[in-house]
């Protein structure tokens, strides 16, 4: 007995995990009497109502929280990265760039593509000379290369489709013995229909005039990021580049556990292999990529010769994760905490990118999903509906010209963790603010 408990603890922990990151959206849901272990007792505070798991976000230890934040202040963090970009200012300035970043984020990446749409409305959206992009960043990110002459196709990509478009159900018990839950066949033909052989060449001709393109996967085995250039892929033009130009982007937004993996057949010294591809968001969730620079220029390049230049980060997702009821149930909590590392994934991401921009003497600028818009509890729910809302929210966002943000995570007034000393706490009344303390000096951030 004991070895079969051994045998079977790796696979078991596994499956709940996969099970769990599936359905993290739906397991607080509905009424608990016609739940099949709705007998078993709850846990104490599981009952929680989202009315005061809003009103949770302002309760802080006011004392415990100054003594916390007085260490470093935000705007001193914020004064310290454009100081540092003023001293390494160069006497003579190298040809501007703009870099495109974005992160995955499953039906989230509606957000991002509605910025993209509303910044060419705006007539401020540059053309990017790199852009780079994870899971749904990865199929965002080729509209955002080819440029706006495609924005009709985008908002089609992130307004019209539902669950149907892109996966189906497979049937239990046979989905907990396979590779994934679901099959994305039907997302493998959409990607058909949007990176036709016609736009995988406008994305060679694009390559070819010094633009990049990359994607991210992740190799499950060997368990690295990869970082595909798809503009190289696509200048071959062949029959099997464009095949693997589409793989690489159904490999990039496969959820472990959810999609199965994509396998990839490479050469190594003359021998054959094949690698299984998953989702890029589980090695990383965004991901940076220098300019193309001529070979023989390389030698001669300067240490600064990305100041000044303009990173740009489209967040398919909010900062932080909306309050959500969880029940007591394993999946569930597991699926809870999953979801939370992510986010904090995303954050850790955004703060390598902002000590990126103070080394090189990049400007950042930063875009997420404001804490005030609705967004669909699942990332995996793919509901037209609730697309359009992101997607217009974005757009609106940009058609406004609305504020790029300077600051990483936690570095703009209300964010972050909260210290306590005690269980006895003060309402601040901040609803939607993490850590919320009107004594917390907001951060002044210099002019550029």
């Amino acid at each position: 007995m004991m070895r079969a408990t051994r045998a079977w603890s790796k696979p078991a922990i596994a499956l709940l995990l996969a099970l769990s990151a599936a359905i993290v959206g739906c397991a607080g849901q509905g009424d608990a009497r016609r739940k099949p272990f709705a007998r078993f007792r709850a846990s104490p505070g599981e009952n929680r109502s989202a009315e005061e798991l809003s009103s949770a976000l302002g309760w802080i230890d006011r004392e415990a929280q100054a003594s916390g934040r007085s260490v470093v202040p935000s705007n001193e963090l914020v004064a310290f990265a454009n100081q540092a970009r003023v001293v390494r200012k160069p006497a003579v300035p190298s040809p501007h760039k703009d870099i495109l970043v974005i992160s995955g984020g499953g039906v989230y990446g509606a957000y991002p593509a509605g910025v993209l749409y509303g910044w060419t409305q705006a007539g401020t959206r540059p053309e990017f000379d790199v852009v780079t992009g994870i899971s749904t960043g990865a199929l965002v990110a080729v509209f955002a290369f080819l440029g706006s002459s495609v924005d009709c196709e985008l908002r089609q990509a992130y307004t019209t489709i539902n669950n149907d478009d892109v996966y189906r159900m497979n049937r239990f018990p046979r989905a907990l013995l396979s590779d994934s839950l679901a099959d994305n066949a039907p997302l493998a033909e959409l990607l058909k229909q949007y990176a036709t052989d016609d736009r995988i060449r406008q994305v060679a001709a694009e390559h070819q005039k010094g633009r990049r393109l990359y994607v991210g996967t992740t190799d499950l085995d060997v368990r690295r990021g990869i970082f595909w250039d798809m503009g190289a892929i696509a200048t071959q033009d062949t029959p099997q580049s464009r095949e693997l130009f589409r793989k690489v982007l159904l490999a990039s937004s496969a959820i472990p556990g959810f999609f199965p993996p994509v396998p990839i057949e490479v050469t190594v010294d003359g021998r054959r292999h094949v690698e299984r591809h998953i989702d890029g968001g589980v090695s990383s969730s965004m991901f940076f990529a220098p300019p193309w620079v001529p070979p023989e220029a390389r030698a001669a390049l300067p240490a600064s010769w990305l100041h000044g230049s303009d990173l740009y980060i489209l967040v398919a997702g909010k900062l932080y994760p909306d309050p959500t009821p969880v029940k007591s149930r394993s999946l569930a909590i597991a699926g809870n905490a999953i979801s939370t590392i992510l986010y904090d994934q995303t954050r850790s991401d955004l703060h390598k990118l902002f000590l990126l921009s103070i080394v090189t003497g990049l400007n950042y600028n930063m875009a997420a999903i404001p804490k005030d818009v609705p967004t669909p509890i699942e990332s995996t729910s793919f509901n037209s509906a609730e697309m359009t809302v992101l997607f217009e929210s974005g757009a609106e966002w940009a058609r406004n010209h609305g504020k790029w943000r300077d600051s990483p995570p936690g570095g703009e007034h209300g964010e972050g963790g909260r210290y306590r000393a005690g269980t006895v706490l003060t309402d601040t009344g901040r609803r939607g603010m993490i850590g919320g303390d009107e004594n917390l000096i907001p951060p002044v951030v210099p002019a550029k």
